[in-house]
């Protein structure tokens, strides 16, 4: 593995020299979000492997190009799991890619985000520097905000190569419930819920339907579906899997779908098309035609953003433009890990 490593130091190391882009790319199965893809391909996907993994210390290290599903069934054979919950989008799915696009799945306004479970990471930065932040362990926490960087960063701050994750065991119990309620008495309900120390670990609110996943203790759990009195949905590790994977009727269409993440209170956004409600209310899917300017400005007037998660458009970037001083923010960090602007140029919001 490390003559792969020192291949890509050459080549990102000559393609800075050049100003040449590269791309950083997985399994290609997130090609889809984010700005347009442009350079010459590096591919991750050979740069695979468990490196290590401690169940009883709940920490996985693994290199970037491991694919998902071999992380996951690693960790199920231990009773062990990915809380966040990464969505795949496609076969092969990555770890290197589940990290640079820091999504999470339907799990996560119960148990934290990527970002929340990223112990460490090495990286190869935009001049072929070899650098690693962070640890293995959940105490160390030495660079550790560096390495929660990468998250999200969409590959424009390095190449990662080995990261190291917190996981978490798998609940004793899990049942899914629905009820019908409109999206208001759905978004009360859901904060209203969310207020107390009930499990709940996913919820779903689409076509006049809530759809909840209750998680932790049989009693627990028993407890609060009595409570609910909902009816008990079968198959529901299929439904919340298609859920994440945006394999569920809501998703199919041709109009743009957009993601906008807002406060959990926010009340029923004002925009044409559908709406699917996640994470207790905050996350809010939204297939629609309507101009990107209206869906950006209803996200800001209930103090949120929107993200055109898929379908292109012309002259709208994929991500909500950022104030002043944040942007300010991420230029400086692009130009210290990036300074030639090579690593996945227009993917996230610099323009070099």
């Amino acid at each position: 593995m490390q003559a792969i490593i020192e291949d890509w130091r050459r080549r990102i190391a000559a393609a800075a020299e050049r100003g040449e882009a590269l791309q950083i790319r997985g399994s290609g199965s997130k090609d889809f979000y984010g700005g347009a893809l442009d350079g010459t391909v590096l591919e991750t996907t050979a740069y695979s492997g468990i490196l290590d993994y401690e169940p009883t210390e709940l920490v996985l290290q693994a290199r970037a190009g491991t694919p998902l599903d071999d992380i996951e069934q690693a960790l199920l054979e231990r009773g062990q799991m990915l809380a966040f919950e990464p969505p795949h989008f496609g076969p092969g799915a990555t770890l290197g890619g589940a990290v640079a696009c820091g999504l999470s799945g339907p799990r996560r306004a119960a148990a934290g985000s990527v970002r929340d479970f990223v112990l460490g990471a090495r990286i190869l930065d935009g001049r072929g520097a070899d650098l690693s932040f962070g640890g293995k362990v959940m105490k160390n926490v030495a660079g550790y905000d560096v390495s929660r960087l990468m998250v999200g960063a969409m590959g424009t701050l390095g190449v990662l190569l080995d990261i190291s994750l917190k996981v978490l065991p798998l609940p004793e119990r899990e049942l899914t419930v629905r009820l019908g309620c409109d999206q208001e008495d759905a978004i009360r309900l859901l904060n209203a819920w969310a207020a107390k120390p009930y499990p709940i670990s996913a919820s779903c609110h689409e076509q006049e339907t809530l759809t909840l996943r209750l998680s932790g203790t049989a009693a627990g759990v028993d407890a609060l579906s009595r409570m609910i009195r909902g009816v008990e949905v079968e198959n529901a590790a299929d439904y919340w899997r298609a859920l994440r994977e945006q394999r569920t009727e809501f998703f199919d269409g041709e109009a743009p779908l957009w993601r906008l993440s807002v406060k959990s209170t926010a009340p029923s956004l004002p925009l044409p098309g559908r709406q699917c409600i996640e994470w207790n209310g905050s996350l809010r899917w939204v297939k629609t035609d309507a101009d990107a300017a209206l869906v950006r400005d209803v996200a800001r007037k209930v103090g949120g953003h929107a993200t055109l998660f898929r379908g292109r458009l012309p002259d709208v970037p994929a991500f909500h433009p950022l104030p002043a001083p944040l942007m300010m923010l991420h230029r400086r960090l692009k130009e210290t890990f990036d300074p030639a602007g090579i690593l996945n140029r227009g993917r996230l919001v610099f323009e070099f």
